[in-house]
């Protein structure tokens, strides 16, 4: 029993040898700046997989060195352009909560804003090629708050200014969404849901196009439900706000006196 037991640990000591030197791992004898740097060429033509496994190994070796924060940033960033915007976010929940006084604090904020802002759609343009009122709100307002941090903890921020541009867009994108709801309960009768609607996009938002719909969504849901006073009270704040607003109609162009067929 003793023999059998010592042929065990034995074994078991060469199996751990064994796995420590495996050869079929090529990190195994390369330096942590060696790993970062394969690490960046691989993310540099897109090879993200390869990138993250790298990145992984390199954040375990030289844990608590500003290689291994910098190696959680662009594990973030390679996830996140790997389609992997889940694991993205909780990388860089995890680089945030661990150093908090971080020099690259405002990055780690800005990528998260960016990482949400985009949700699978790509570039900033293609929000507007898909109605955000179709889609589940939750990322686009996670990201403003992401952004909103930025800009409040670090104005002087290099990504301070893009990132005030993007909460701006997603203001403007989020009202859209309201406006179309109500939109939609109008068409569909449902007068009450409308205004409820309206009344938010009023409420949240302010000076921006849809202040303008959402106005318009009241007037005709107080007129559909004979609430007289309400409709005239909101339409003196139409014709205040917004005089030459889309509700109005247009005067007609004044005669010349010359014929249709009279060019001169």
């Amino acid at each position: 029993m003793l023999r059998f037991l010592s042929l065990s640990a034995l074994l078991t000591v060469s199996l751990l040898v064994g796995c420590a030197n495996d050869p079929k791992d090529p990190t195994a004898s390369m330096k942590p700046e060696e790993i970062y740097a394969e690490a960046k060429s691989n993310m540099n033509g897109n090879l993200f997989d390869k990138a993250i496994n790298l990145l992984d190994k390199l954040e375990g070796r030289a844990a608590g060195t500003p290689l291994a924060q910098q190696a959680q940033l662009d594990k973030a960033y390679a996830q996140y352009k790997n389609g992997d915007r889940v694991a993205a976010i909780v990388t860089l929940d995890r680089f945030m909560k661990l150093n908090p006084a971080s020099s690259a604090m405002d990055y780690a904020m800005y990528l998260k804003g960016t990482i949400n802002f985009n949700d699978d759609l790509g570039l900033m343009s293609k929000w507007f090629k898909q109605d955000l009122a179709e889609r589940d709100q939750l990322a686009a307002r996670e990201s403003f708050e992401a952004y909103k941090e930025l800009v409040t903890r670090f104005p002087e921020s290099k990504y301070a200014e893009d990132a005030s541009l993007r909460m701006r867009h997603i203001i403007n994108l989020l009202a859209k969404s309201e406006i179309k709801v109500a939109q939609h309960y109008f068409k569909k009768g449902a007068y009450v849901a409308a205004i409820n609607r309206a009344q938010t996009t009023l409420n949240d938002y302010q000076n921006i196009a849809a202040v303008e719909d959402a106005l318009i969504i009241l007037i005709e849901s107080y007129d559909a439900l004979g609430l007289t006073q309400l409709k005239d009270d909101t339409l003196r704040v139409l014709k205040q706000s917004y005089p030459d607003s889309k509700y109005f109609p247009k005067p007609l162009p004044e005669k010349t006196g010359k014929s249709w067929y009279q060019v001169w």
